[in-house]
């Protein structure tokens, strides 16, 4: 049995056939309105000779759109974006350098791997860099209202990891997470935070249960994640058959929650459907409930918004839901702003464990697959179709590992193969990082955690040196 994580970029597909206009630039470079420079006027960084800014307006605007869409998932707004092409030497690390040499604060956007954040002196700056074959694209645009940055970046997060060991004793270790994007920061509102999580599951997994330093604890159990700070409960449903069908938003919710919250409720009442039109579209559920097991009267929402899968929050009133999450689902309509969210679409960053060494036994595999279609910004005229396709993976065995990566990439029907592999010994220096003794041409470690499904966990992997756009890669175990 193969426990795979989905290989489509889902992001990546829809977004790139409807801002083609992007990929095709560099074939109108000298057109009018692009002028070379030596310096960014947004940012201030240096730029080698042979950059050029793109002042045309058509492409002002698609980056616009794009900047905006990124923007608008931290609650932020941009000005008008500058373009930069620079030459192919000018890599992701370069722009990195850049922009720190200038005396920019880097934060790594949580939702796009090709977005970051740049402050200083309270000043921000929305930056996104892609690299092709015959350029670096820059695309930055000055913030008119900062980003809410809850997470992300490098900095340090104490976290207490209970271990429940396989003779049934607890074992409590502190660990600290040193350069690691902490985990989603919640907004305690509760006062007096008394825990009322439910006990892990037992598993063949060291570690079980996080105490988040903002007051949430997280617990594996069998199909979902429970995540509770004071009398919030919070539900993170595994991903579920039937539960996502090809319908109105109403039925849609009417659907989810008669699979995944019907079942543990009795005495609905005051159900209350409601739907966002977005990129990624919002839907929620709610209602007053007796819980099944106590018949306690609670109040319970249903929400998902593109890939966060269904969560369920449960309070002990409708009171208790907008102290802790700043909305009232009761008054969301189709044009509400999105940023109402940002509170509740943090929580799938509380799905997140700690490792140890005795966890990784077996084959661990990430297979990725990206489709970009291309257009002609001016013409319309099909382009054809750049193809990345990539499998990699780790098998670790005792205290050894092999690795191998394969990639495939280039214009349909004349696309290049590639391969790495290497071999060597493997340690866990703490409960959130991974050692390994090499990786192509040296000696690499990954920042580490985690993650649950039904009946499995997955690993993700950042590479602690150079971390690049912040995106962990996800692996899953190949039984």
């Amino acid at each position: 049995m193969m426990h795979r994580i989905p290989s489509v970029n889902k992001r990546t597909v829809p977004f790139c056939i409807a801002l083609g206009l992007f990929l095709l630039c560099s074939s109108t470079i000298h057109a009018q309105k692009v002028f070379p420079v030596k310096q960014s006027g947004v940012s201030g960084i240096a730029v080698p000779d042979g950059t050029k800014q793109d002042k045309r307006l058509l492409m002002t605007v698609s980056s616009n759109v794009m900047l905006n869409d990124i923007a608008k998932k931290s609650n932020a707004a941009i000005q008008t974006t500058e373009i930069l092409y620079t030459p192919p030497s000018f890599t992701i690390d370069s722009f990195l350098t850049a922009v720190k040499t200038a005396g920019w604060n880097v934060t790594a956007d949580n939702t796009d791997q090709h977005a970051y954040w740049l402050e200083q002196n309270g000043k921000y700056l929305l930056a996104y860099f892609a690299s092709k074959k015959s350029q670096g694209e820059i695309y930055t645009a000055a913030c008119t209202q900062p980003p809410s940055l809850n997470g992300g970046g490098t900095t340090s997060n104490t976290t207490t990891v209970t271990n429940t060991t396989n003779n049934n004793t607890q074992q409590t270790n502190t660990v600290t997470q040193d350069n690691n994007p902490p985990p989603a920061q919640g907004n305690n509102t509760q006062g007096n935070n008394t825990n009322n999580s439910t006990p892990a599951i037992n598993s063949s997994f060291a570690f079980n249960t996080t105490n988040f330093d903002d007051g949430w604890t997280s617990t594996v159990q069998e199909d979902w994640v429970e995540v509770t700070k004071g009398n919030v409960k919070v539900l993170l449903h595994y991903p579920k058959d039937g539960t996502i069908i090809p319908a109105d938003p109403g039925p849609e919710v009417v659907n989810a929650w008669n699979i995944l919250v019907a079942p543990h409720y009795r005495n609905l009442q005051n159900f209350h459907t409601a739907y966002v039109n977005d990129y990624n579209m919002v839907y929620i559920g709610s209602g007053t409930v007796d819980e099944a097991t106590s018949g306690k009267n609670v109040y319970a929402v249903l929400f998902r918004r593109g890939s966060s899968g269904w969560i369920e929050i449960v309070t002990p009133d409708k009171n208790a839901f907008i102290q802790e999450f700043k909305f009232d689902p009761e008054t969301i309509r189709w044009d509400s702003e999105i940023s109402l969210f940002a509170l509740l679409e943090k929580m799938p960053g509380y799905n997140k464990f700690a490792i140890a060494a005795a966890d990784f036994n077996g084959k661990w595999t990430s297979d990725f697959s990206g489709i970009q279609q291309m257009y002609n910004v001016y013409t319309g005229a099909y382009a054809g179709m750049h193809v990345n396709q990539s499998n990699e993976y780790f098998i670790f065995s005792g205290n050894t590992y092999s690795w191998k990566l394969q990639v495939v990439s280039g214009m349909a029907g004349s696309s290049q193969f590639n391969k790495a592999e290497s071999k060597g010994t493997f340690s866990v220096p703490n409960n959130w990082q991974l050692y390994c003794s090499k990786i192509e041409k040296g000696p690499k470690t990954f920042h580490a955690f985690w993650s649950c499904i039904k009946g499995a966990r997955v690993l993700n992997l950042l590479d602690a040196v150079y971390p690049g756009s912040g995106s962990y890669t996800r692996y899953g175990l190949a039984k």
